[in-house]
């Protein structure tokens, strides 16, 4: 128990391990629950119970309401594994010893784009509304598809996974350059 103890308060895992252990939640999410993790659809489902009184006599919104029954009519599996997720995080960095409130990252964040604070959180807005825009247009989210189709071995997962690193190397290398 100790070993254990000891391995869950380290700062950083190997990515060996860290992915050792996703595949071990994924397997067990798929055994206990027969679905497989995504995150996508809880934020469509969130997204459009929010928009309805904007658009409650908008024919075009017959689309999130057919295809994504609001979170009122019950807490979907989808829901719980996002609570999940929270409280996995805030147990693991509680346990690490390295819980702390910050409104600016690193040193890093700040040399790229400098520190103001509202910046940040334009910038990962925007990030967030475009990553579930494609997430929409791929089908699932990074969780979703990537990760849950690759177990499942779905031939989509394995057309988005080196997608998901080419986009990053790009996009890593417009923002640093050769900084980092």
């Amino acid at each position: 128990m100790n070993w254990l103890t000891k391995q869950l308060r380290k700062d950083l895992w190997s990515p060996e391990a860290a992915g050792i252990g996703l595949g071990l939640v994924y397997i067990l999410a798929l055994w206990l629950s027969h679905h497989t993790p995504g995150a996508a659809g809880t934020l469509f489902k969130v997204a459009s119970i929010a928009g309805q009184p904007l658009t409650a006599n908008d024919p075009r919104n017959i689309y999130f309401s057919r295809m994504f029954t609001p979170l009122t009519d019950g807490m979907t599996w989808q829901a719980w594994l996002l609570v999940g997720i929270f409280l996995g995080a805030l147990a693991s960095v509680l346990l690490a010893r390295r819980f702390k409130w910050t409104l600016m990252p690193d040193i890093q964040w700040r040399q790229v784009f400098g520190g103001a604070v509202w910046k940040r959180w334009v910038i990962a807005f925007v990030g967030g509304f475009i990553l579930q825009i494609g997430a929409g247009i791929a089908g699932g989210c990074t969780s979703g598809l990537a990760l849950a189709g690759g177990v499942l071995l779905s031939p989509a997962a394995f057309m988005f996974i080196p997608g998901i690193f080419l986009s990053g190397a790009i996009v890593q290398w417009l923002i640093y350059r050769r900084q980092y």
